[in-house]
């Protein structure tokens, strides 16, 4: 088992579940962060960091939504930098919360500047 970021992430970054993570398996991109499931031990001390409920243990999705999330956190997480410590988020974080379609409209490929 793992946990993931979903979308909620994006264009929010809050970033205080970076400094929380046991095994620093967090992975920033441009404007998300994602979490490495083969790096993640399932712990759980992320979830609660998150103010936008972004992170979700795989058990608790179904299925298919779990796999997807899964494979779209360990795709980036290869290739973007690490991130151990915490950056203030975008100043904007609270006009993307909650907003529909994140993922296929506004989700950037770029990596983020990690530590």
């Amino acid at each position: 088992m793992t946990y993931i970021v979903n979308d909620g992430c994006i264009n929010c970054k809050h970033m205080t579940c970076v400094e929380v993570c046991p095994v620093d398996c967090f992975y920033e991109g441009e404007n998300m962060l994602v979490i490495n499931p083969d790096e993640c031990i399932d712990c759980g001390v992320c979830e609660p960091e998150c103010p936008v409920d972004a992170i979700f243990s795989e058990g608790s999705l179904e299925a298919a939504t779990a796999e997807m999330w899964i494979q779209h956190n360990r795709k980036y997480a290869e290739i973007w930098p690490n991130i151990t410590e915490a950056r203030p988020g975008p100043e904007d974080h609270k006009d993307w919360e909650g907003k529909p379609n994140k993922l296929e409209e506004h989700f950037s490929e770029k990596p983020g500047q990690g530590d």
